[in-house]
Formats: structure tokens, sequence, C-alpha cells
């Protein structure tokens, strides 16, 4: 694919102007509400917390490379856990996510900005007091929060006496900003989908992007409160004396569990519908052929988000659950599977026979579809009440979760900042930067994560320090390949800095993609576009000679 194609410098005489405004990085630390800077603040403070939980996870498989206990104490090694899984999916996917979809939706669906943007700029400002809260609680004496990112009562309940302010209060008291941060997000980006789009933009005309976001959004609104009240009630217990969840006084500790799954096993896909999405609008652009089964793909994001409301419990097949709901719940837990697998069954047709045209997203995003289909099977599996009761609480659940929530939802990340990376900062990176990052991640990710399922079925159990000698093969492999994934941000970090800084200057449309937002100049102006486009043709015309998606209007 070539940058300097001449259908795609029609947003060159207001370029310049568009740099000015927005490609000053002061501006990004700075309290703004357009929608675009507040989109780069979230993407660039989430990379940093993927770092640091980065950090924590290389920390854990170095003390997991022999059997003994020789690298961190057994209280820090359940902090270093707790923490690692709480910043990857609290202050790094979530988020991320809301930040791409903050600064893509608007100019996806034709719209000048979100529809609060105060309320916008307050959601990404209490991520930041709310992620140092958080990691602050490294100083406490007794250090941060042991419990795991699930937090079960009792163990969470199990503070040492006389100091009201430890790591378990600050980790709730953290996670219930990011939830309200959450809830205000949602509702701006579900009012700004439907009462936002250009004439002409149909829901049926939307991106499957802007359909992913809606339904993880409407997942957010309907399933986010209940972690609330669930984190509410154990606060109060833990602080106030209550006894919701304290077994001994007659609390239900199995109450929490419900709580805090009916949320967060809907926050898996929260977190992996943007990802399906990000799929879906690279795939066509560098296979060069239309979304295949478009309306079934949009469709099926809502179908994903309403039956995933419906299968918290596989979660707790091993929690005195009766032998009903254990059925009932497995039977809803496969039925996931079928709007995924039209998920699957879309991106496989849109690429199938095509000229693929394999620059870095595209690298990413197959490589990221490809795995999730890994992680699908292994999801089926862990669905079955028989094998969910062989292997819970082993590494085949680690193994299994981590193919769905890096090696699908980060590997989507990154194709989305590299395809985008011209759109947001006016400049190409380097493509043989980004190849080689590709390169590291995918081998690293699967030495990572892959012997974590033979390990699961061995026996071995995930949340300790020291292990069986038998075990330790597979996971000097797992050690080794989380070195090489830490290694492989390195490329990434110096391309993305490098290319922000010196890296070419971008036409509108480097890859001769069809959706609004390569409409306008790289980066955007102020308020997105010229004049409100009218939409008259679907997404994804790829091969259609005539080309142009929206004509002009004056209407603003």
């Amino acid at each position: 694919m070539t940058h300097d194609s001449p259908e795609n410098m029609t947003g060159a005489s207001h370029s310049e102007n568009s740099h000015k405004n927005l490609n000053n990085w002061r501006s990004y630390f700075s309290f703004s509400t357009d929608h675009k800077v507040i989109g780069v603040q979230y993407i660039l403070t989430t990379f940093i917390f993927f770092l640091i939980g980065g950090l924590l996870a290389m920390i854990i498989r170095a003390e997991l490379l022999t059997p003994e206990l020789n690298v961190v104490d057994r209280p820090l090694y359940n902090g270093l856990f707790t923490m690692h899984g709480t910043i990857m999916i609290f202050l790094w996917i979530i988020p991320f996510n809301a930040g791409i979809s903050n600064y893509l939706v608007p100019l996806m669906i034709g719209a000048r900005d979100m529809a609060f943007p105060l309320l916008n700029a307050i959601s990404f400002w209490m991520i930041p007091p709310a992620s140092i809260l958080l990691l602050s609680s490294f100083l406490l004496p007794n250090g941060t929060a042991q419990s795991g990112w699930w937090s079960y009562p009792p163990i969470s309940l199990q503070i040492p006496p006389n100091q009201p302010i430890n790591g378990e209060f600050l980790w709730i008291v953290s996670l219930l900003l990011i939830g309200i941060s959450s809830i205000m997000g949602a509702i701006n980006f579900v009012t700004t989908i439907f009462w936002m789009r250009a004439p002409g933009m149909t829901f049926f005309r939307m991106p499957v992007f802007v359909w992913s976001v809606l339904s993880a959004q409407l997942l957010q609104l309907i399933n986010l409160p209940s972690l609330t009240a669930a984190l509410l009630l154990l606060l109060f217990d833990l602080a106030f004396g209550t006894n919701f969840f304290k077994p001994q006084e007659g609390g239900d500790p199995i109450l929490y569990q419900h709580l805090f799954w009916f949320y967060s096993h809907p926050a898996v896909y929260i977190m992996a519908l943007p990802a399906f999405g990000i799929f879906a609008e690279v795939l066509p652009a560098f296979s060069r052929n239309p979304l295949f089964g478009y309306r079934s793909l949009a469709i099926a994001s809502l179908g994903i988000a309403l039956v995933s409301i419906f299968v918290w419990v596989h979660h707790m097949f091993t929690s005195a659950t009766p032998s009903w709901m254990r059925m009932t719940f497995m039977v809803t837990s496969m039925l996931v599977a079928v709007p995924t697998g039209v998920k699957a069954f879309g991106w496989t047709a849109t690429v199938w026979k095509s000229k693929l045209h394999l620059e870095t997203p595209m690298l990413f995003a197959m490589g990221g579809a490809a795995m999730f289909i890994f992680g699908g099977v292994t999801g089926v599996m862990l669905a079955a009440v028989p094998f969910d009761i062989h292997v819970h609480n082993t590494y085949f659940v680690v193994g299994h979760f981590h193919y769905i929530v890096f090696n699908t939802i980060t590997m989507a990340i990154f194709a989305a900042i590299y395809f985008w990376f011209p759109k947001i900062t006016g400049r190409m990176y380097a493509e043989g930067w980004g190849k080689l990052h590709f390169w590291l991640t995918f081998i690293g990710a699967n030495l990572t994560f892959f012997p974590m399922h033979p390990l699961g079925i061995q026996g071995m159990v995930r949340r300790i320090s020291s292990y069986d000698p038998q075990y330790q093969g597979w996971n000097v492999i797992a050690s080794l390949g989380a070195f090489l994934l830490g290694v492989s941000t390195l490329p990434f970090i110096a391309n993305i800095v490098g290319s922000w800084l010196y890296g070419p200057r971008a036409v509108d449309n480097p890859w001769h993609a069809t959706g609004l937002e390569w409409t306008t100049s790289s980066p955007p102006p102020p308020e997105n576009f010229e004049v409100i486009p009218i939409v008259k043709r679907p997404p994804y015309d790829y091969g259609d000679p005539k080309y142009s998606v929206v004509e002009p209007t004056d209407d603003d």
C-alpha cells in the first residue's frame, strides 16, 4: 500500500492547522473537553499502567522459574498477582478501550464531539487519582491487597488489627472510583451513538467497531452497578463492622461471588468486543475486501452482549452451586460461542483468497484473531461442568484467560495503535520496527501462555509461589516467554515515540480505508470535519469504483 495517492490528499489544505492544534504535546497534559485529546490522554495513561502491570508479571514469572520460593516472600507474591490482575483489567484494557473509542467513535459517526464533553473529561480525570491511590498501597506497612483481583471474602476481610487504612481498603476505594468513571463514560458513549450520528448514518451504516463499542457500553450500564454494590458492601464489612459477607457472623460470601461475577464475566466481553471491532476495521482494509456478513457481525455484537449477561455462574461451579444451576449456566456459557463463531467466520471469509497487505496492523489483527480461536475453544471446554471442575483453580484457567486478554485483546490494541497512528499523530511509524514488535510479541505470547494449559491439566494450581518440581519444565518455558514479552515492548516504544516526533508526514488516508475518520485531515481539526458529512454508502465498500462513502454538505 502506498502513502501518497492523489485521492488521499484532499485534506492537505487544513492539515497544517490541525497539526498546530492537536499535535502539541502540552495539550495532552491539560484539562480538555475535546474527545480527541481525552482519547489520547486515556491511551498514554493506560500504557504506563500496561508497563507497570507487565513489570509485576515479570517478577511473578521470575519467582516461578524454580520450584522454590527464592525471589519474593509469600505476602508480596500475593500482592503482586493481585495488583497485576487489577492493573491489567481496570487500568489497562478497559480504560484503553475507552480511550480509543473516545477518539474514534465521533469521527466514525460524523459527529463534532461526544454528547457530554465535560462529563467525558471528568470520566478521564478520575482515573489518575484512583490509580495513584491503588499504587500507593505498596507503601503501607503491610503492603497492598493480597486477595486477588476478585477479592473474595472472607480472605479479603482478613486484615491486621488496628490498621483502618490498609491495602484492601485502598483497593476497594480505587475500584469504586474507576467504576464510577466507567459508568459515566458508558452513559456518554450510548448517548453519542444513539443521537449524534451524521445525516444518513443509519445503524446499519455504522462501522462494526461502533457496534462493538455500543454493545460493550450497554453491558457497562447494565452490569457494572452490581460490582459497585458488592464493593460498597465489602467496604462496609471491612471498615464499619457490618456482616454482609462474614460467614462467622451470619453473612453470605457466596452472595459476593454472584454480585462480583455478574459484572466480571461480562467484563471479559466489555474488553473483547472493541477488540472484535478493531479486527473488523483492519482486516477489510488490508485485504481490500468488503467485510463478509457485515449485518451478521454487527448483530452478533449485541448477541454476545446479551448472552454474556446470563453466564456468570460458570465461575462458581465449585461454590456449592446446585446441579440445576450448573446445567443451566453450562448451556448459556456454551451458547455465547454462537455469536462469537459468527464473528470468527466473518473475519476468515473476509481475508479468504484475498491479496493480503501484511503491514503491521494486519499482522497484529490476524495474529490476534487466530489466537482468539484457540482461546475460544478452551473457553467452551471450561464451560463444560465436568472439565471445569477438573481444572478449576489451575493454570489451565490462567492460560485460557490470557489467550483472551493478551493474545487476543492486547494484540488487537496494538493493531489499533498502528492502524490509527497516522490519523492521531499525522506521522507514519517505521514499518520494520513494527514487524519486529509483532514477531517478538507473537512468539513471546505463545511461549508464555500455551504451557499453562498442560500445566493445568497435570494439576498445577494457580496463585502459588512454590510448586512440585515436576512442573518446572513448562514453567521455565513460560517464564522465558514472559521475559521475551517484556523485551518486545522496547521496539514498540522506540518506534512510537520516534515516529511521533520525527516520522514522515502521513497523508489523510494512508491505508485507502473507507471509514469517515479517513475523510478528514491527519490529525483531524478541532471540530473533526469542515462540514458535517452526509453518508450515502454502506461501510467497507472496498473494490467499488465509486470509492467515496460521503458527500459534504453545508448543513452544520
